[in-house]
């Protein structure tokens, strides 16, 4: 295994692992905030939308527009 390849797979198992965190915190905040099924939505789509762009931007790169 290279160096190349195994930042690669550090990089992706890293931001995997932080993305769920992530989400984890946003469930947390909804859960805790008291506003009701709303709220909870509104925080998901509100702090969800930068780690889903993030997903679709690996998504395009690697299979859409197969840059290597």
């Amino acid at each position: 295994m290279t160096l190349a390849e195994f930042e690669n797979y550090a990089l992706n198992i890293t931001v995997t692992i932080f993305i769920l965190w992530m989400a984890a915190i946003i469930w947390k905040l909804g859960k805790e905030s008291g506003g009701g099924k709303w709220a909870y939505i509104a925080l998901s789509l509100a702090l969800g939308l930068g780690f889903v762009g993030f997903i679709v931007k690996i998504i395009l790169v690697e299979f859409v527009l197969d840059i290597k």
